[in-house]
Formats: C-alpha cells, sequence, structure tokens
C-alpha cells in the first residue's frame, strides 16, 4: 500500500492535519517553497559572514555566557558538532514515540519557515529518520524550557551526527549502525546549524500536541460517560436545559449541556417521574465544570496552534530585512503557563468523575451498595474507586505549576527560564491518568445501569454499551477488577467515539 504524502510548506499546521499525519502513517516531504525559503536564507547567512568581520551570535561565537568569545572560520563546524554534543544532557524515562515523531515533523516545519539559515540537506535528513521511522531515544528531564529544550533536541539530533541511539524497526541500536544499513553519510553541520536544531521549543509543543489530541476525545468520553452515569443514578435533566445556560452562556457550558441533551434524548430513564428534586453537584454542574475545562482546553490549543506554525530558534534571519537579529523566541513561556492551565483544566475532569464513581457505589437511589447483588460477602466496585482517588490526589500533585519556578542557568546570562519542559511532561502524565479515573467511571456506570433494566437509556448510549460489553462483562461475583479496568481503559483507548 502507497503511504499517503504531507507536504512541508508555509501552510499552517493543524489537529486534524497533524492527526492524519500521525494515524496515517504519512510521508513528509518539502514543498517547492519550502525548499526556495531554505536555500534563500542559507545563501543569506553565507554571504553574511563572508561581508563581515566582527562577531555573529551562536554564528562564530560561543554561546549563552560564552557569547563574547569568537571562533575561527575553520572551527564554525566543530563549534556546532560540540554544541549539539555537550548539550545532549537528556535523561530519565523515554518518552513516548510520537511525541519523537511531533518533534521532527515541528522542527522540519519551522526550520522549512525560511528563518533559519540551516542546509537542505539537514532538513532533508530529519524528514528521511521520521519516513523510515528511525526514531532517536529522548527522554523526559534536562529541559529549562528556555534557550529552548536544548538537551532533549540535541538528544533528537545526535543521529543526524550518526551519534546516540536510536529505535529502527523495534530494535534499539547505535545510531551510527542505522546510518550504515540506510546508507547515509552523517551530516556535517556549518554555521549556526547545531543553535537552529537545538534552539527552540519543540520538545514541549510536541508535548502540547500529543497531550491536546488526547485532551479533545477525553472531553467527549466524559461527556459521554458523565450521561451514562447519570442515567445510571436516576439523575434529573432539568440542570441542563438550555435556559439555565443561556443565563450564563459559557461557550462550553452550553456545549456540555446540549451534548447531554442529546446524549440522553430518548432515554427511558431520564424521562421517568423522580422522586428526588435535587442531584449531588457532580451530577448537577457537569454543565458548568466540563464545560469550564472545555473552555480551558480550546484556549490552550489556540495558543499551542500558534507555537506550532512560529519559528523558534536564535538567532533567526530575514534575508529580505538584511537582518540577523539574536532574540528570544526560544523562551517558552506561552507554552509553560498554558500546559500548566491544561494539567489543572484536565484533572477536574478527574476529580468530578471520580466523586460520580462514588455516588454510584453508596447503595443511593435505589442501587445496590458497591453495585453487586450479594454485598457483604461480595466487595463488588469498592476498590476501584480507591484506585480512581489515588489517580486523582496524583494529578492534584501534578498540578503544581512548574511555570512559577526558575533557576538561573549558563552563569546567569540565562536568568529566567521557563520550566515549560517539566510543565509539558506532567501534564501528559495527567491527560494519561485522566483515562484510567474516567475508565472506573465506566466500568461502574455500566454495572449500574444493569440494575435498571428492563428500562432502557437512550439509544446512542445503548449502542456504546453494547460496544462495551463486547470488550468487559458484567460483575456477578468478585473477580479481578483490574482485568476490567485495564480491557475498559483498552476500549476508550481505541475507541472512535466523538460528539
Amino acid at each position: 500500500m502507497t503511504r499517503q504524502i504531507h507536504y512541508i510548506s508555509p501552510e499552517k499546521l493543524s489537529y486534524p492535519i497533524i492527526e492524519e499525519i500521525l494515524e496515517s502513517h504519512k510521508i513528509l516531504v518539502l514543498s517547492d517553497e519550502s525548499v526556495a525559503l531554505i536555500e534563500k536564507s542559507k545563501a543569506y547567512l553565507d554571504r553574511k559572514m563572508s561581508e563581515t568581520n566582527g562577531p555573529l551570535y551562536g554564528i562564530n561565537t560561543g554561546f549563552g555566557a560564552l557569547c563574547n568569545i569568537e571562533v575561527s572560520k575553520d572551527d564554525l563546524s566543530k563549534l556546532q558538532e560540540n554544541l549539539v554534543i555537550s548539550h545532549a544532557c537528556n535523561l530519565g524515562p523515554e518518552i513516548p514515540s510520537d511525541v519523537v515523531r511531533l518533534m521532527f515533523l515541528l522542527k522540519a516545519h519551522a526550520l522549512a519557515k525560511g528563518n533559519s539559515a540551516v542546509q537542505l540537506i539537514t532538513v532533508q535528513r530529519i524528514l528521511d529518520l521520521f519516513n523510515a521511522d528511525i526514531l532517536p531515544i529522548v527522554c523526559e528531564q534536562g529541559s529549562l524550557g528556555a534557550s529552548g529544550d536544548l538537551a532533549p533536541l540535541a538528544k533528537l539530533f545526535l543521529p543526524l551526527l550518526g551519534l546516540g541511539e536510536v529505535y529502527h524497526r523495534g530494535v534499539r541500536k547505535q545510531a551510527s549502525e542505522v546510518l550504515t544499513e540506510m546508507g547515509w553519510e552523517p551530516i556535517r553541520l556549518q554555521a549556526k546549524e547545531g543553535l537552529a536544531l537545538l534552539n527552540g521549543t519543540q520538545f514541549m509543543s510536541a508535548h502540547a500536541v500529543f497531550t491536546l489530541l488526547k485532551a479533545f476525545r477525553l472531553l467527549d468520553y466524559a461527556d459521554i460517560i458523565g450521561a451514562l452515569s447519570l442515567d445510571s443514578f436516576d439523575g434529573l435533566i432539568e440542570p441542563f436545559m438550555s435556559q439555565v445556560q443561556e443565563i450564563r452562556p459559557h461557550a462550553g457550558q452550553i456545549k456540555t449541556a446540549a451534548n447531554f441533551r442529546r446524549l440522553l434524548e430518548g432515554s427511558e430513564l431520564i424521562s421517568r417521574k423522580k422522586a428526588h428534586i435535587q442531584d449531588p453537584y457532580s451530577f448537577r454542574c457537569i454543565p458548568q465544570v466540563h464545560g469550564a475545562v472545555k473552555d480551558a482546553i480550546f484556549y490552550v490549543a489556540g495558543v499551542v496552534e500558534t507555537e506550532i506554525n512560529s519559528v523558534t530558534d536564535n538567532p533567526t534571519v530575514f534575508p529580505d530585512d538584511d537582518l540577523i537579529i539574536s532574540g528570544g523566541n526560544f523562551h517558552g513561556e506561552p507554552l509553560a503557563l498554558s500546559l500548566d492551565f491544561l494539567a489543572i483544566a484536565m484533572s477536574e475532569i478527574g476529580s468530578i468523575s471520580e466523586r460520580r464513581t462514588y455516588r454510584l457505589i453508596s447503595g443511593d437511589r435505589n442501587l445496590p451498595e458497591f453495585l453487586v447483588a450479594n454485598p457483604g460477602l461480595n466487595s463488588g466496585f469498592m476498590i476501584p474507586q480507591y484506585a480512581a482517588a489515588s489517580i486523582v490526589s496524583q494529578n492534584k500533585q501534578l498540578s503544581t505549576p512548574a511555570s512559577v519556578d526558575s533557576i538561573p542557568s549558563s552563569n546567569e546570562q540565562e536568568d529566567h527560564v521557563s520550566m515549560g519542559g517539566n510543565a509539558a511532561t506532567k501534564a501528559l502524565k495527567v491527560a494519561t491518568n485522566i483515562y484510567s479515573i474516567l475508565a472506573i467511571e465506566l466500568y461502574n456506570a455500566a454495572q449500574a445501569i444493569e440494575f435498571r433494566r428492563p428500562a432502557k437509556t437512550s439509544a446512542y448510549l445503548e449502542q456504546f454499551l453494547a460496544a462495551y460489553r463486547e470488550h468487559v462483562s458484567f460483575v456477578s461475583e468478585d473477580t479481578l477488577m483490574y482485568v476490567g479496568i485495564n480491557k475498559t481503559i483498552e476500549f476508550l483507548e481505541k475507541g472512535k467515539y466523538s460528539l
């Protein structure tokens, strides 16, 4: 089967485009326009270097606090190579393979805008690695999120020099071995190229994109599972009526309430007469909580979309203006603040979900305690709620902002940093945790709805339940609950349910 092509061009990257690149395993190819922009910026830099005798930061000088030390023309290639080698202080657990792929994609997209003055062959080799699925070993720790993501980007680009380790066809190998297998020579970096590769926010932004793609799906699942819990709990539809939302017209709140009305349309349970006049906040305030989270996530998505379509290395060249400017576009503050916000918002989805799970096992509203027919002999769904509570607590810890911290580096030259790398990795952990928390709620809600039979929920939710029951069975007596939870997580991760 022929793989589809995505052309790297000045056109904006969007979330649907990126998701399609990853899911369809598209090949990345430089457009003619991008080739021209890359070659133009490189030719401009070469010309300026031949005309200039003074220092040009990062081009013929040292880096950071060493910016005042000039380097001879004979050593410019070695300067850039040394930069990549010395900065590869990237440690800790390995990051997901799709985040590595996104780092390649986002860096190539930024370099192809024509403000970085790199060799065409350098960008092409990045695409070659992506297309051949040769993925460098990149780890979580080491980025301060200012001067870009220096340590993880250095680790990402060691294979350009024939250094470091990669995964190729699922096997961990030395990069030099794989380059030989592919018939590729190591890239000989020229002036500024090492800095163009290492300066930039692609570690933070790749994590942000990957986390947001998860978050978009989690928002839909939170509403679907929340609606099933509401019906299982014999809840009220009135808090979701449009009139309530219209007098407090936050976009996310309006959207959430409309989702619930649609999800529960035709449900026998939601429309029957109730003995109670109010639900707990974890049900009654779903439009306000889920809605606020939607608004927060879509705000963050806007910030990240701007970032991934930006040039964030330094210095940057402007051939048409005859300028080379040393600025600060590598500083990760926009991402650090937004990723902290993202983690906090997603944590709230988990927090309210766990409370609904608790209500379902509490023995209220004619549901059996712990959702088993014979409690006492059976513990039933007692301990899944414990697990959810533990994960919710961990999310609270992970939601402590990283962006409020700063530790000076490079002998105080880099005296304020964003800590966006830490914000990025913990936001992804929160998103992963939310899948587990929502899975536990679904496990409970699907169990609870069976105690409402023969009454039915809506056609949509009955279809959703039928698909779920192909993977996870009703629990009639105590069983290995972790098996059901893990199968539920897998059901959500592989599912394509959207609103």
